[in-house]
């Protein structure tokens, strides 16, 4: 590696302004950054001197990532085949490597097509800007698939990434500037372009199309729950529901769902990783999820239908909200920036995911839509938080 290193010095003459290849210094120095720290350092106006860029921890979170997409991997190629059998008690564990192989002929395209659409944008601003490629999308590129239904054509993935690459995030000026998920901006666009491709029972196991069980359905877990409040739903009662899908089995990831989703567990490691390195906010992830905890015992008080009805605790590891509070949630650029701050946007959070996911059951998940208004609202929570912070220094001083 001291060799590429070497050259890559050799070769810097000839891609700096005057040089020959002077148009391609923005590749060159995304690809020598994103091999080697760079060599540059703050000499004026701070006291830090830190080695570590933006691009050490975009890779931190794509390293906390891992999990959820090597279960989602799985876990779509187990779907793929209760969908192909039309038995959705085929055994879990049973045939890991062929679930394994068949889940990644699912995922790997979707994660290529966000990685090359994304990345060919991001190349392309950075270009008539004169910039190297923006760190961010390490991330989104990732993020984008694990939001997605396995099923979810491939067009429609790089359609939604070019949305919120462009829409989302270069027209304010790229990394950093954004002022809502890159992710969830995608998911978003593709949400409510094409609903039927998002939504519904025929979209959460690859090849439920082609099952030729009649009467199969692909639906998850908050697609059954919400048929309660439907003229005909699919269990009889609660206690049908938790029995089909128990609580170890939706903290497992045992369940239908979004690639990397399913399993709370996976978040929760992935989690531990952001922390433990810093990353990821601990007062978000925590406050996001006693939000959601203490509305969903609030909803259980009320109580009158199943979604209402449903234990509290039970919310927490079904749907995206584990991995919206560890992974969304926690999003750097467009979450609140205050220590006080984080910890009213993480509850709100919380809160409004559950509100919406039992209050609308045409939309029986939330989470998405919560930390969206989030990221609006973060800024006036910071702003609120700051001029309190200031009116109490104020007073102290008169007090003097």
């Amino acid at each position: 590696m001291k060799f590429l290193e070497n050259y890559l010095h050799k070769m810097e003459p000839h891609f700096v302004k005057g040089g020959k290849w002077e148009k391609w210094n923005p590749l060159f120095e995304t690809m020598a950054t994103f091999a080697y720290t760079p060599k540059l350092v703050t000499q004026k106006g701070a006291h830090i001197r830190d080695g570590v860029d933006l691009k050490r921890t975009m890779m931190t979170v794509i390293f906390a990532l891992i999990p959820c997409l090597i279960f989602g991997i799985y876990n779509t190629g187990h779907w793929s085949m209760v969908a192909s059998a039309g038995d959705r008690d085929l055994a879990y564990w049973a045939e890991m490597g062929p679930k394994f192989l068949i889940g990644l002929q699912s995922v790997l395209p979707i994660v290529v097509v966000s990685y090359a659409v994304g990345l060919g944008i991001e190349f392309l601003f950075g270009m008539l800007r004169g910039h190297s490629l923006h760190e961010g999308f390490l991330v989104s590129g990732m993020l984008i698939p694990l939001t997605m239904p396995a099923d979810c054509p491939l067009w429609m993935i790089g359609v939604s990434t070019a949305f919120a690459v462009i829409i989302g995030k270069e027209i304010f000026g790229g990394t950093g500037m954004n002022i809502l998920n890159v992710a969830l901006t995608a998911r978003a666009f593709a949400f409510f372009a094409y609903p039927t491709s998002m939504s519904g029972d025929k979209v959460w196991m690859a090849g439920v199309e082609n099952t030729k069980v009649d009467g199969f359905t692909g639906s998850t877990a908050l697609g059954d729950l919400a048929s309660f409040m439907s003229d005909k739903p699919v269990f009889s009662d609660l206690n049908a529901f938790t029995e089909s899908y128990s609580f170890m089995d939706a903290f497992m990831g045992m369940i239908p769902g979004s690639i990397g989703e399913t399993s709370t567990l996976m978040c929760l490691i992935g989690a531990a990783i952001l922390i433990l390195t810093g990353v990821g906010s601990l007062k978000v992830i925590v406050s996001f999820f006693t939000g959601g905890l203490v509305m969903g015992l609030l909803l259980n008080a009320i109580g009158g239908n199943a979604f209402l009805d449903l234990p509290a605790y039970y919310h927490l590891v079904l749907g995206g909200f584990a991995f919206g509070a560890v992974f969304m949630a926690t999003d750097p650029v467009t979450a609140a920036q205050t220590e006080t701050g984080k910890i009213y946007y993480g509850l709100f959070g919380g809160i409004l995911a559950i509100l919406i996911r039992v209050l609308n059951p045409a939309y029986p998940e939330g989470v998405m839509l919560a930390i969206l208004f989030m990221n609006v609202m973060a800024p006036i929570i910071d702003h609120y938080v700051v001029q309190g912070n200031i009116k109490r220094r104020l007073n102290r001083l008169k007090a003097a």
